[in-house]
Order: C-alpha cells, then sequence, then structure tokens
C-alpha cells in the first residue's frame, strides 16, 4: 500500500497512475468523494480528509509502505505564508504519530536557500522541519512546472504573444512537466532508497524556445515578450494577484532570473525531463478541445 498525497491534481494524479500501472495498491485522502469517483473506480482506497488534519493524515499513513506527501498551498500567499505554515506543522504532527517506513515529499528548485525565495519559501520551510525525522527521505525539488505556461498558452493564442517574467528571453531556465515529476515520484516510492536524498527533476528551456513550442502546438506564429520589471505588479494585479500577494511572486522571479533559484547544488541527484513543452502543451489543447466538445454533444 501507498500514500498518495495530491490525488486530484496533476503529479499526485501522474504517480498514483503508475503505481497503479504496476499493479500496487493506493491510498489516499480526498475533501469530497464526489469528485474523486474515477479513482475509486481505479481502485485507490479513498478517506475523507485533508493535509491539515494531522489525525486523518496519520490514520492515512498507518500500514504503508511509503508516503508521497506535499503541501498544495495556493500560488498567492503574504508573507505570513499562514497555510504553508498549517499545513507543515499538520504533517510534522502526523509523521510524529505515523512515521512511515519511507516517505518521498515534494519540494522546488531553491528550496535549499534561506532567504529571497517569494512563494518557495513554502517549500523550504517544509524542508527544514522535516530535518528531524530519521527514517528514508526523497526531497524532490522540481524545477518551474511547464503547466505554469497553460493560462499564457491560452493568451498567446489570441494574441502571438508569449508575455514571460523569465528573461532574458535566450537564458535557460530549469523545468519540468508534472507527468516527469509524478514518475520519478512512484520510481522512488516503489524502488526505495537509504538515508535522505535530494532531487532535482527537469530540463532547461529557455522564455524563446517556450514561445516555438506554444507555435508548434497551436500551429500559428508565438512570439515571446519580456515583461518589463516594473510593470510585474500590474500584470499580475490584472490575472488576480494582488499586490499584497504578489510580492512573493515578484520575490520569486527575480531569484530565477539572478540564477539565486537554479539546479545543480552540491549533493542533488539531477533526473532530466522526457515530457517536451511542446507535447505538454499539444496535450493540453487536446483535453480542452474534448472537453469542449463533450459539452457540445
Amino acid at each position: 500500500m501507498f500514500f498518495i498525497a495530491g490525488i486530484t491534481g496533476n503529479i499526485g494524479g501522474a504517480a498514483a497512475k503508475m503505481l497503479l500501472a504496476e499493479g500496487k495498491q493506493v491510498r489516499a485522502l480526498v475533501r469530497d468523494l464526489g469528485k474523486a469517483n474515477t479513482w475509486a473506480e481505479k481502485g485507490v482506497e479513498l478517506r475523507v480528509g485533508d493535509l491539515t488534519n494531522p489525525e486523518v493524515l496519520a490514520a492515512a499513513l498507518e500500514g504503508v509502505e511509503a508516503a508521497f506527501l506535499m503541501q498544495p498551498t495556493p500560488m498567492g500567499v503574504t508573507r505570513k505564508f499562514t497555510e504553508a505554515k498549517a499545513l507543515t506543522n499538520a504533517i510534522v504532527e502526523a509523521l510524529d504519530r505515523m512515521p512511515p517506513p519511507r516517505a518521498v515529499v515534494l519540494s522546488s528548485v531553491g528550496s535549499e536557500q534561506d532567504r529571497s525565495l517569494g512563494n518557495i519559501t513554502q517549500t523550504h520551510m517544509l524542508e527544514r522541519a522535516l530535518d528531524r525525522f530519521t527514517f528514508p527521505l526523497a526531497i524532490v525539488r522540481p524545477g518551474s512546472l511547464l503547466e505554469n505556461n497553460l493560462q499564457p498558452l491560452e493568451r498567446a493564442d489570441g494574441t502571438g504573444v508569449f508575455d514571460s517574467f523569465l528573461q532574458p528571453s535566450d537564458r535557460a531556465f530549469p523545468m519540468a512537466a508534472t507527468a516527469d515529476v509524478g514518475a520519478e515520484v512512484a520510481r522512488l516510492l516503489v524502488e526505495g532508497w537509504n538515508g535522505r536524498k535530494v532531487v532535482e527533476v527537469g530540463s532547461y528551456y529557455t522564455p524563446t524556445e517556450i514561445a516555438d513550442a506554444m507555435s508548434e502546438a497551436l500551429n500559428k506564429p508565438v512570439e515571446v515578450r519580456a515583461i518589463p520589471r516594473d510593470r510585474w505588479g500590474a500584470v499580475l494585479e490584472h490575472m488576480g494577484l494582488p499586490a499584497a500577494k504578489s510580492v512573493n511572486w515578484e520575490e520569486m522571479m527575480d531569484g530565477f532570473n539572478s540564477g539565486w533559484i537554479n539546479f545543480g547544488r552540491p549533493g542533488t541527484e539531477g533526473v532530466p525531463g522526457s515530457t517536451s513543452p511542446s507535447k505538454v502543451f499539444a496535450q493540453a489543447l487536446e483535453r480542452k478541445r474534448a472537453s469542449f466538445g463533450s459539452r457540445v454533444r
């Protein structure tokens, strides 16, 4: 039995699919059983609850061979990181109550740094809170998720422009597809490891290459355009992120652009991505078309 957090999300869902394909048993916490029917039909043992309840999480960890844990905090958070602190405290308490034989924890590129991380401060705090545990622990640090570009992909379909916070456009940044991250999570859960390890998942792509991948998926020209630094706040507010929360996003992007947030830290294991940006975009567009068609019918 393997416990999977965030099974209704991209990474947890990808890991669960791989485990089920290998004939493994999977258990998960979900807030709404009705929204997880497809997983129940696949044989997943579903329990009602979420990661903020340490008692429920500890009970879900009982008897598992290994567990995948993550911190599903929102993109927009204040400087106090209230949601992240509550989740981290609950996870630590659950692990104190019911430590699994081994655990894989989703983190983020850059989480080893102790400052100037913006949103990534959330996973930095989680990593540090887990330092106290002695059971085998694998920290998975993916690059910036390629799926974060799906809304820009929609905008590029109408404008022919990919507006990028990452800059300059010809610099390569660490990125990863959620399918590749989920695959690495599943591999670690099944194969195991000794002690504590940190795995960086993803490959390097430039904003120009992301625009080219959008162009390929949309079958129309797409050019990259760097968003001027002094316009970030206004752009993020237009996207629905108020100033109190956009400051973390801006600090994180500054960290990427300066190289402060990056792969290649000492003591880490690198796992290159195998899913290209163009494939991620093409699959997203196909899902959108299929969903639209089903509603029409």
